[in-house]
């Protein structure tokens, strides 16, 4: 049964604003590390590639295991605080201490420098998944509108591209600024920085957001076997969860691959800090206008309309980036750029679309099962996110150890290895993820609150009910 511990139907800027953050406070580490994790272990520390890839691959899909047990923490825990807010509490500080500790591996015997990175690394993953998991749980909590939780989902997406932004932009002008030729010093100092950063946005989220819808099934009915099968057999969470796999897989290894791809196959390291940033530049401008077009269209056809324009931008972005360089201003600009940044833009309109989709498969849920289950829900989709990402990172890594990648010597080979999976893999994601979102199953249903405090979805063309 749902409850409401307090009937406001509008949610105000400062509760945007602090879900929003709550974002930058879980992210900004993970795209830091995803960005540049493989660069700090291949190219500072001189870890073997094909060992970061095992380890990359090996921590991230042990979170199937780890992310489904926070979940059902999340659907038995009831304290003062809530059923998340908890988490942000207890989890800040240690999240951002492990952080600090993943960028400074120790100089000693190789053989001990993997291990640290992989205990450092599962460390992060787990501690992320304490925190993200009862944030994406806290979204249906605090509104049912759809269109309130587009809201909170473009605010998400805000504090998703400042993340982006810092984590790529900032990173490496910062590790030169605190650390000068000494690589390994600026980024322990960089890390520091963002973790203060972190910790003041995660504080913002638990004094600010607070739980207003939540389910008061008892704690002792909750089963869990019973609970996954119905969480399996949920078709709007199962969409969701498949969509956010593919986009992350995307992610995962073009995130890994733009720095080699900047520097080696474009042949301009200054790319760099500019591809990078032109992620979150797009996240940020799909923040804003993501929600009324997806309010418009609907998640299906909002998003098979985005990942068709990505196609046609990243086959456009293909064919010019060994082009000549544009002069503007006297500048060498190369014209991949343009249709790179739009590309940006288009498919981080589906980012906002699987946060809605996260928070709306609770209440399908709810509707078919009687039961909300936000914490277990919530896991799965990160699940589907800390795979998707092991999977790319993986991929980013086996591509440099499959070309034999050499940072003193890139060999044509090399490149064009690398130019090939930057592409390919990307292009073959996004069209099926445009498949997968076919299934969405509730584009068409209106919501409606019974007596009983579950809300049903009618589907006013057929006249059902689910």
């Amino acid at each position: 049964m749902v409850e409401a511990t307090a009937p406001r139907r509008k949610l105000s800027f400062l509760e945007r604003f602090s879900y929003g953050g709550g974002d930058l406070g879980y992210s900004l580490a993970y795209n830091m590390a995803g960005a540049f994790l493989l660069f700090y272990y291949t190219d500072v520390v001189r870890l073997p590639a094909e060992a970061v890839g095992t380890i990359f691959l090996v921590a991230r899909l042990l979170d199937a295991v780890i992310d489904p047990l926070f979940g059902i923490w999340v659907d038995k825990t009831r304290t003062r605080w809530g059923r998340t807010r908890p988490y942000f509490l207890f989890t800040a500080i240690p999240y951002v201490a492990i952080f600090i500790a993943v960028f400074h591996v120790p100089d000693v015997s190789q053989g001990l420098q993997l291990a640290y990175a992989f205990v450092t690394f599962k460390l992060l993953g787990i501690l992320m998944s304490a925190g993200s998991i009862p944030y994406t749980a806290l979204m249906p909590m605090m509104t049912l509108d759809t269109k309130e939780r587009m809201k909170l989902g473009g605010a998400r997406s805000v504090g998703t591209s400042i993340s982006v932004i810092l984590g790529t932009a900032a990173t490496m002008p910062l590790v030169a600024f605190f650390g000068g030729d000494d690589l390994q010093q600026g980024f322990t100092w960089t890390t520091i920085l963002f973790g203060a950063i972190a910790l003041v946005a995660l504080a913002m989220l638990f004094l600010n957001c607070r739980e207003r819808f939540e389910d008061n099934a008892s704690v002792s009915d909750f089963r869990v076997w019973p609970a996954i099968v119905q969480m399996v057999r949920n078709r709007a969470w199962l969409v969701c969860f498949c969509f956010c796999l593919l986009y992350f897989i995307r992610f995962g290894a073009m995130l890994g691959l733009t720095i080699f791809f900047a520097k080696d196959v474009v042949g301009k390291p200054w790319l760099i800090p500019v591809m990078l940033p032109m992620v979150s530049g797009g996240l940020l401008i799909a923040a804003f206008i993501a929600p009324p077009i997806l309010a418009r269209t609907g998640i299906k056809a909002g998003c098979v309309g985005a990942i068709g324009v990505s196609l046609a931008l990243f086959a456009a972005m293909a064919s010019v980036d060994s082009a000549t360089d544009w002069q503007i201003a006297g500048m060498g600009v190369p014209p991949l750029l343009l249709p790179y940044f739009l590309f940006s833009i288009t498919t981080s309109i589906t980012i906002t679309a699987i946060f809605t989709m996260a928070a709306e498969s609770v209440d399908y849920h709810q509707s078919k099962h009687g039961v909300r289950y936000e914490g277990l829900l919530s896991s799965g989709i990160s699940v589907s996110t800390k795979i998707g990402m092991a999977i790319g990172s993986a991929l980013a890594a086996y591509v440099l150890a499959f070309a034999s990648y050499d940072p003193a010597s890139v060999t044509d080979e090399a490149r064009a290895n690398i130019r090939f999976a930057y592409y390919g893999v990307a292009a073959t994601m996004l069209a099926i993820q445009a498949i997968t979102v076919l299934f969405w199953p509730m584009d068409n249903r209106t919501k409606e609150q019974t007596g009983k405090g579950r809300t049903d979805w009618t589907d006013p063309l057929k006249g059902e009910t689910e």
